[in-house]
């Protein structure tokens, strides 16, 4: 750095031996238009290291106040990071800087993203530019990589995986987290038991009311429903809106589904995703006795979602018994049809999967009714519509 300002300045005399405010202010000393934009990327990479000590954060503080506070030769200082400076500068070191956050604030929130309107723009790229036959559709941007929301409500979407998909012209999962952790399981492994069931909702689509504070997410050992949900949030797995939080996509309904076949501790969320290879092959052969053993599954071992009067809980269950189904047909819930509602309908899309599928859910009612209504409704509504051709009840 000192033999470019020599360059610039070689009128300056600077040594290496200097400090960088002591250099920047000699230049600035001998010309006042020598003003500087600092921009720093993840300024805040070092207080997830383990390896970095106390004493080193406190250092780190230090420069960057004798770096950039009230210095005259900082034209401007733009840093990027997950977390809030307020949370490691205490008192007045770093104080000089007003924060942009996706959630808390309007300004500049667009930009945390790809609009609507950019992806249109890169999309319409793409078609005209790729020679290949192209195998990304608008919807599919849509479905993959689309879900956050400025503060305003304008939709994003994940910059990166946009991106990655029109260069490859494949849509498929480019998730790359963009906090310090790899894992999903590293939010909840301490303590499952407060988002188990939360997990069971969204994973089944569902969104769930909940308190983001994003200083909760700066633990590094997180406890509470709160900083565990804050963490996901901040971290970009969950998105929120209007005090809910969701699974914001399909590469991210991906991520967690991954995790929850994995990790034993999750418990009944663990086991009916384990279970759901078995129950949809069970389903197309019209195997009701092994459908029915792996439904009860939740109920007869612990049941802390599953109350059969409440249909969304009910929904619920039944989305993570079949949650193999996803990687073969596209999963649709609560379509219209006509007076009432098909709970699930499964469309096949990618081989093996060729016979559709419709669930629909009922309390207090006997399966020929559900039938009746199947055939009555949905036959002549929702797959007149769909033009859908074989089903299979």
């Amino acid at each position: 750095m000192v033999k470019d300002l020599k360059k610039e300045y070689p009128e300056t005399d600077i040594s290496e031996e200097e400090s960088v405010s002591d250099i920047l202010l000699e230049l600035y000393a001998a010309d006042d238009s020598a003003r500087f934009i600092f921009v720093l990327d993840e300024w805040d990479y070092i207080f997830h290291q383990n390896f970095i000590s106390e004493q080193d954060k406190r250092e780190y503080l230090t420069f960057l106040r004798n770096l950039l506070k009230d210095k005259p030769y900082v034209l401007l200082a733009y840093m990027t990071g997950i977390l809030p400076i307020t949370k490691y500068s205490s008192g007045s070191e770093l104080n000089m800087f007003s924060e942009y956050t996706l959630a808390s604030e309007e300004r500049f929130s667009e930009y945390f993203g790809f609009t609507d309107k950019e992806v249109d723009m890169l999309f319409k790229r793409y078609l005209d530019q790729n020679e290949k036959p192209v195998q990304v559709t608008r919807d599919g941007l849509k479905k993959w990589y689309d879900g956050y929301h400025t503060k305003m409500g304008e939709r994003l979407y994940n910059p990166r995986s946009v991106v990655m998909a029109l260069s490859n012209n494949n849509l498929g999962n480019y998730w790359t987290s963009s906090g310090p952790y790899d894992e999903i399981f590293y939010y909840v492994r301490n303590n499952v038991d407060a988002v188990r069931d939360d997990l069971a909702l969204m994973v089944s689509g569902n969104s769930i009311p909940a308190k983001i504070r994003e200083y909760a997410a700066t633990s590094q050992e997180l406890k509470t429903k709160e900083e565990i949900l804050s963490a996901m949030v901040v971290y970009g797995f969950l998105s929120y809106e209007n005090g809910m939080v969701s699974i914001p996509n399909k590469e991210l309904m991906d991520q967690f589904a991954d995790m929850i076949t994995k990790e034993t501790s999750l418990g009944y969320v663990y086991r009916l995703a384990k279970e759901s290879e078995k129950m949809l092959r069970a389903t197309l052969d019209g195997d009701t006795d092994t459908m029915e053993r792996i439904l009860k599954l939740t109920h007869d071992i612990e049941s802390p979602i599953l109350s059969y009067n409440h249909e969304t809980e009910l929904s619920a269950v039944v989305n993570l018994a079949y949650l193999s189904a996803r990687d073969i047909y596209r999963v649709e819930r609560e379509e219209k049809s006509g007076k009432g509602f098909v709970d699930f309908i499964f469309y096949p899309e990618l081989p093996p999967a060729k016979t559709g599928i419709i669930l629909e859910l009922k309390v207090g009612h006997s399966p020929e009714e559900a039938l009746a209504q199947i055939k009555e409704k949905i036959m002549r509504f929702v797959l007149q519509e769909k033009k859908q051709k074989r089903f299979f009840w």
